[in-house]
């Protein structure tokens, strides 16, 4: 953490004051380059993923064989990847990172595409036509000191710049 130095307590009131005033804004840029971290990871866990085209994945669908990820869903998720804007609930402040949209595969059930949240879900936790293959909770586990070093770092420069 940042070490605060002052030669008297009015100084030190009115870095104190500074700090309140712009402690949301910091929160935000500290929570902001952690989640960026860990989507930067999920993206990349996405990307590894093994996906087959269209035509494949209609050809197990017909057959009733397991249901592969095809190369549209995998954009899909790829595209629809995004990280919330901060919110505060009741003094702690967080983003969520997820999906957002439908993929371009069109259906009879889902006319405007398969929603992307539900093609990760599908994936992460399996489903009765799909085995699982996680990609969310490992980029979590891999980058989560990662994320809590750069938080804290954006933190102790914020902090920094507010007391100079």
């Amino acid at each position: 953490m940042a070490k605060i130095t002052f030669p008297g307590l009015a100084d030190y009131e009115l870095m104190i004051s500074r700090l309140a005033d712009g402690a949301e804004d910091i929160a935000g840029r500290a929570i902001h380059a952690g989640a960026e971290i860990v989507a930067d990871k999920i993206r990349e866990n996405i990307q590894n993923l093994q996906a087959v085209d269209d035509e494949a994945g209609l050809y197990a669908y017909v057959k009733k064989d397991p249901a592969p990820l095809t190369q549209t869903a995998k954009q899909g998720l790829l595209d629809g990847l995004g990280i919330a804007p901060m919110q505060d609930d009741n003094g702690y402040y967080n983003v969520k990172i997820g999906f957002d949209g439908y993929n371009g595969l069109k259906t009879q059930k889902y006319p405007k595409g398969q929603p992307n949240v539900l093609i990760a879900r599908s994936l992460e936790s399996g489903s009765s036509i799909a085995e699982k293959r996680p990609f969310i909770r490992p980029a979590i586990n891999a980058t989560r000191k990662q994320a809590e070093a750069k938080m804290a770092e954006v933190i102790d420069n914020e902090i920094k710049k507010i007391m100079d």
